[in-house]
């Protein structure tokens, strides 16, 4: 018999006064660095900070555990930033740098606690052991919080090199790789506590896994982790926008596909006693398309008006944009054949595994292969 799974929605109940307490130091941090920093800032810097402030506020209150996330990442981060006392050298001296904060190194930990999550994660499926499931659920957490240390550290390491060099970490293939990692398995994670089941991990940390293993072939091939300064077509706004909202759509394709994975199993009967229903599997790849449908939609409206900035055109039929549209038609047509035709099953199971590798080829593939306006993502 399959597993039975319980509905857990998140919604919006009355604050606690823990959730009071987290939006004050959210705040209270925001407003400190614009009373410290904000002279520096931009219009768009400003909005940013205190609408980072009450997004996560907000996603605090409706996804319990990712308030101890964000304050874990915070604290961690301006002791990182803290023990650097002004001087990048201090990377390879003192101790918590060495050994946790500096970003390479929080980067490497998340990277470790990854792959130890996935095979974890595998082992609790085989032994059917619920205290191995809370063990790999604790060490994605525990990567998530690492790689996203490390990014914020990275982005204080840029200043540090020079004003003009400091940037958000998110603008080459290294860094995006670390924040696919992140934003795919934070994904995961809170549909994990949304249908109160942790045995989809066995299948969605590989995919992580597999961008971990890239991240560390091109690390030590390349010596990515170095930091460089931002090309001119990258020095905009608009990048801060577009490439979280790319990413979020690219984890969502990732965790849709590495479901149907466990959907095509289970409906050919293997396994079947340790996966969720097949209409629980069914339901999370629709959700997770549809999320990173819209989120992929967004992106690349932004990306057009980013390129008109950069380029004084919306459009180019550059490769790395024609691919961008081909993986958009590809999820349309998924989304409108599920919604509009009612077509369910292997048919559409096996398309969002197929989708996986047309959004790998057009995240990857074309800076590998193609060249164009994009040649500054090149391996």
């Amino acid at each position: 018999m399959q597993s039975t799974i319980t509905l857990a929605v998140p919604r919006f109940n009355r604050p606690s006064l823990f959730d009071w307490v987290y939006a004050a130091v959210l705040w209270s941090g925001a407003f400190y660095a614009f009373s410290q920093y904000g002279q520096y800032m931009d219009s768009f810097e400003k909005t940013f900070l205190f609408g980072a402030a009450t997004l996560f506020s907000a996603l605090g209150w409706f996804w319990k555990p990712v308030r101890v996330l964000i304050l874990t990442v915070a604290g961690a981060s301006l002791f990182g930033i803290a023990d650097y006392h002004a001087e990048l050298a201090r990377a390879d001296s003192a101790f918590f740098l060495k050994f946790f904060l500096a970003s390479q190194t929080a980067i490497m930990w998340m990277s470790a606690l990854f792959v130890l999550a996935t095979l974890t994660y595998w082992l609790a499926l085989a032994i059917r052991s619920p205290f191995a499931e809370k063990v790999a659920s604790a060490l994605t957490w525990s990567a998530t919080a690492m790689g996203l240390t490390g990014l914020m550290v990275r982005w204080y390491e840029s200043y540090l090199i020079s004003p003009d060099v400091g940037h958000i970490p998110i603008s080459n293939l290294y860094e995006v790789f670390v924040l696919f990692s992140i934003i795919t398995a934070l994904l995961y994670l809170y549909y994990e506590q949304r249908y109160q089941n942790r045995q989809l991990g066995a299948f969605v940390l590989p995919v992580i896994t597999a961008a971990v293993g890239f991240l560390l072939w091109y690390t030590i091939d390349r010596h990515a982790e170095n930091i460089q300064p931002l090309v001119p077509a990258l020095q905009s706004y608009w990048m801060k926008l577009h490439v979280p909202a790319n990413f979020i759509g690219y984890g969502s394709f990732a965790l849709a596909a590495m479901v149907s994975v466990a959907w095509l199993l289970a409906n050919r009967g293997i396994m079947t006693s340790r996966l969720p229903p097949l209409e629980v599997l069914d339901d999370l790849m629709y959700k997770s398309i549809a999320v990173g449908f819209g989120f992929f939609t967004i992106a690349t409206i932004l990306g057009a008006m980013w390129a008109a900035e950069a380029w004084g055109g919306y459009w180019s039929w550059d490769p790395k944009e024609t691919w961008a549209l081909i993986v958009w038609l590809n999820y349309a047509a998924w989304l409108h054949i599920r919604l509009v035709k009612g077509l369910r099953g292997a048919f559409l199971a096996w398309w969002a595994l197929v989708g996986l590798f047309v959004t790998m080829f057009a995240f990857l593939g074309v800076n590998m292969f193609l060249s164009g306006l994009h040649s500054y993502g090149t391996l």
